[in-house]
C-alpha cells in the first residue's frame, strides 16, 4: 500500500508543480510590465516667470490644469525677481535636473540673447509674456503689447479728456512688454492734449514703486494721471494717490488684474485696467512643450504664425466690471488648485 500511494502522488505533484510554475511564470510577467511602466520617466516641463506678482498666480493655475490633463509630463512653476541672474539660477539648475521644456518671461530679452541660446540648445524654449525675438526661442506667446498699450492710451483718453500731465511707471524699463506698452500707449495719445512726462523704473521693487509714486506726486503737484504698465504698478500709485488726498484728481491707468486693481476701479478709484489672460499663458505654454518634445510636433502644426508670434487677446476693465472679472480669476485660481489635487 505505501508503495502503491506513493506511485499514485508523485505524477500528481509534478503536474501541480509545473502548473503553479507556469502561473507564477506569468505573474512575474505581469509584475515585470507593470513595473517598467511605472518607472517610465515623465518628461519634466517648467515655467518660469519674470518676477513674483499675484498676476503669475493665475498663469500657475493654467500651467497646472495643463499637467492634470496629462500623465506623462511633471512641472515646476518658478518666480523671479524681476533680474536675468535669477533666471540664470533657476534655469540652469532646472537644465541639471533634466528639464526638457521651458516656457520663460525674460526681463531683459536683450541681455539675455546668449542665456536664451545657450539653453535652447539643451531644450525647448518657448518666450510667455515678454519675447526675445531675436534669440533662438521656438516662438513667443502671449500678448500684442503694442496693442495692449493703446488700449491703456484708450483708457488714459477717457479718463483725461482736456489732457494734462501724465507719469507712467514700470518695474523694468527694457523689458519688451515694458518698451512696447509705452510705445502703444504714446502712440495712442499723440496728437491730444495728454503729456507723457516719463518713465519711471523700479527694478520689481514694490517699495521703490510705492516711493517712486510718491516722490512723482511732490514733484509735479499739478500731475493729472498715473499709468502703470506692471500689475503691482497701479496699486502702489494708488496707495500714494490716497495718502496725498488726490483721489478723483489724479487719475490712474493699471494693467492687468490684481484683486486691489480691479476693486478699486469699481470703487471708482482707478479708472480701468487692460487685462490679459495669464491663465491662458500658463496652460497653452505646458500643452505646446508637451506637443513639442513627446508628440513631435512643429511650431507650424500648432498654427502658430511665420512671425513666430501667437497673441493671446487683452480686453479692457472699467466701472461696473471689475468684480464680474475678479470672479473670473477666483474661478482660474480653483481649477489650478482642484488639478493640483
Amino acid at each position: 500500500m505505501k508503495l502503491k500511494f506513493s506511485k499514485t502522488i508523485v505524477p500528481f505533484a509534478l503536474i501541480a508543480f509545473a502548473i503553479n510554475m507556469i502561473s507564477c511564470s506569468g505573474d512575474n510577467k505581469n509584475d515585470s510590465s507593470d513595473g517598467s511602466k511605472s518607472k517610465t520617466p515623465k518628461v519634466k516641463l517648467a515655467f518660469m516667470t519674470n518676477a513674483t506678482a499675484d498676476f503669475w498666480s493665475y498663469g500657475k493655475a493654467g500651467a497646472e490644469k495643463a499637467a492634470s490633463e496629462h500623465d506623462d509630463i511633471e512641472i515646476e512653476f518658478k518666480m523671479g525677481d524681476g533680474t536675468a541672474a535669477k533666471q540664470r539660477e533657476i534655469c540652469d539648475s532646472l537644465l541639471v535636473r533634466g528639464f526638457k521644456g521651458i516656457a520663460i518671461s525674460p526681463p531683459n530679452p536683450k541681455g539675455q540673447q546668449e542665456m536664451l541660446n545657450t539653453w535652447a540648445k539643451k531644450a525647448s524654449i518657448i518666450t510667455v509674456d515678454s519675447d526675445a525675438p531675436d534669440s533662438d526661442r521656438l516662438f513667443y506667446l502671449g500678448t500684442n503689447n503694442v496693442e495692449a498699450g493703446r488700449q491703456a492710451g484708450e483708457l488714459l483718453k477717457e479718463a483725461l479728456p482736456d489732457g494734462g500731465k501724465v507719469m507712467v511707471f514700470v518695474g523694468v524699463g527694457d523689458q519688451a512688454n515694458a518698451v512696447e506698452r509705452y510705445q502703444g500707449l504714446k502712440e495712442a495719445v499723440e496728437g491730444t492734449k495728454i503729456e507723457i512726462l516719463d518713465l519711471r523704473t523700479d527694478e520689481a521693487n514694490i517699495g521703490k514703486a510705492r516711493r517712486n509714486a510718491e516722490d512723482t506726486l511732490t514733484k509735479y503737484p499739478d500731475l493729472a494721471g498715473m499709468v502703470g504698465l506692471w500689475a503691482y504698478n497701479a496699486p502702489a500709485c494708488l496707495k500714494a494717490v490716497r495718502d496725498k488726498g488726490a483721489i478723483g484728481k489724479v487719475k490712474i491707468i493699471a494693467f492687468d488684474e490684481e484683486v486691489e486693481t480691479l476693486k478699486a476701479i469699481d470703487d471708482g478709484e482707478i479708472h480701468g485696467t487692460v487685462v490679459q489672460q495669464p491663465y491662458e499663458f500658463g496652460y497653452q505654454s505646458i500643452k505646446a512643450l508637451r506637443s513639442i518634445i513627446i508628440e513631435g510636433k512643429s511650431a507650424s502644426d500648432l498654427e502658430i504664425p511665420n512671425t513666430k508670434q501667437k497673441f493671446i487677446a487683452t480686453k479692457m476693465i472699467r466701472k461696473g466690471g471689475g468684480e464680474a472679472y475678479l470672479k473670473q480669476c477666483q474661478e482660474w485660481k480653483k481649477s489650478g488648485s482642484a488639478a493640483n489635487n
